[in-house]
């Protein structure tokens, strides 16, 4: 006979395994299109401009994803907050889902004209639109059904699952990067955008099968009418702190893995040696997200968050001569370190550090507005600004350094000024 506790456990193993996956493929579909996008995109939707601003367009384009995910995570945290995480994350996996197929099956510059960027940037908006909603309810479908002991142990296998998106999409960048350059650039980079559409069915399947966490439904009928209001009035503070510790650890991701491909690009660096080490990097990172999120079980949310931080700032300098150098190793060895170890520090305490900020009541909506507002300013600004400062100072890569120093040392202030939330009952 099956014991209740047995129902149970076997209940919160299909949500793990339905967050990782439909997380992963989520951010499969958002990632493909910064690696392919940083190497194939400027010379498919932008030809007629000059390489340089051809690279701003492409991370221009890019940055347009961030800039939804504020909104998406406002009307997707409403909802989630409202009526529940699981609909809004089958919601935000179809509009995923479509919108990556989408761009798979756009016309080029040189057949529709202005078109082609146009419908670029609707589609790479309403990507960003699925993944503020994507990338706060799946850890809170799992965070908030974990044992409060090993609350940061799962909440980083589900962000482990960010790492795994990108080995996967690394795969597919790499594979389709060895075609010839005319295949390439006629349907070659297609395919890992149309390939989505089977990762989704997956996706779907699993997540129909899951139920609601415990604490949101012993707390829906006391959750506020409008999540939002209630967020900016009761919990400016830990919003802003989700901000900045946000802002820092997406720049520090963006500048050393999505920013490295097209400058290391440009130095002359083979395109299969950076998309290799980016994928080397994150196959460590699937294993070291997990384990640092379990270390913050031990060590504490703060403590674990605030090293990565510190050691980001310690080797941003470093990374860049590494990429410099032009030396395949040292450029591997720059993006695994950065990737794999430092980066992972960040984001393996992360999920379960901002979920016990909050009641479960805001939770929802109250992590989507910090963190999806910092992405912009980190992740989505982050490959921009960086290219624009090198353009603006004759490639001098101290410009760059600068910019992230600032970032990190806001976001390290706003550390120190947060209460320990480990343990705290969600």
């Amino acid at each position: 006979m099956v014991t209740a506790q047995a129902q149970e456990q076997s209940a919160f193993r299909r949500v793990v395994l339905a967050s990782s996956i439909g997380t992963a493929i989520e951010w499969y579909d958002f990632f493909i299109y910064a690696f392919l996008g940083s190497l194939v995109f400027d010379r498919v939707f932008f030809p007629q401009v000059s390489s340089t601003a051809g690279t701003m367009a492409v991370f221009a384009t890019f940055t347009v994803g961030f800039l939804a995910r504020p909104l998406g995570g406002v009307v997707f945290g409403h909802f989630g907050d409202r009526v529940g995480r699981k609909s809004v994350l089958i919601a935000s996996m179809l509009l995923m889902g479509f919108a990556t197929a989408a761009i798979g099956c756009l016309p080029s510059f040189a057949e529709i004209g202005l078109w082609a960027p146009g419908l670029l940037v609707v589609l790479r908006f309403l990507q960003g639109f699925a993944l503020g909603g994507e990338s706060v309810g799946a850890v809170l479908l799992t965070v908030e059904g974990s044992p409060v002991s090993k609350r940061g142990w799962f909440g980083g296998l589900i962000q482990a699952a960010g790492p795994a998106s990108v080995v996967l999409a690394s795969l597919a960048t790499a594979a389709v990067m060895r075609l010839p350059e005319d295949e390439l650039l006629s349907w070659g980079w297609r395919v890992p955008f149309l390939a989505s559409l089977g990762l989704v069915v997956v996706g779907l399947y699993v997540r129909a099968r899951v139920f609601e966490t415990k604490s949101f439904v012993a707390s829906r009928q006391a959750a506020p009418k409008l999540p939002l209001a209630e967020v900016l009035k009761h919990h400016r503070k830990p919003v802003v702190i989700v901000l900045l510790l946000s802002v820092a650890e997406t720049a520090f991701f963006y500048l050393t893995v999505t920013f490295s491909l097209a400058y290391g690009a440009r130095l002359g660096i083979a395109k299969s040696v950076l998309s290799d080490a980016v994928l080397f990097g994150n196959l460590l990172s699937m294993c070291a997200v997990p384990m640092f999120g379990a270390l913050s079980d031990r060590l504490g949310r703060r403590p674990v968050f605030a090293g990565g931080l510190s050691l980001a700032l310690l080797f941003i300098y470093p990374f860049f001569l590494s990429i410099q150098t032009l030396n395949p190793w040292a450029v591997t060895a720059a993006i695994v370190v950065a990737a794999g170890v430092i980066h992972p520090l960040m984001f393996g305490s992360e999920s379960s550090f901002f979920a016990e900020l909050f009641p479960t009541g805001v939770r929802f909506t109250a992590i989507s507005v910090g963190k999806q507002l910092g992405t912009i300013l980190g992740g989505g600004l982050a490959p921009l600004v960086a290219t624009a400062l090198m353009a603006a100072s004759g490639d001098r890569i101290a410009a760059v350094v600068g910019y992230f120093a600032v970032l990190s040392v806001l976001a390290l202030l706003a550390a120190l000024v947060t209460q320990e939330p480990r343990g705290r009952e969600l």
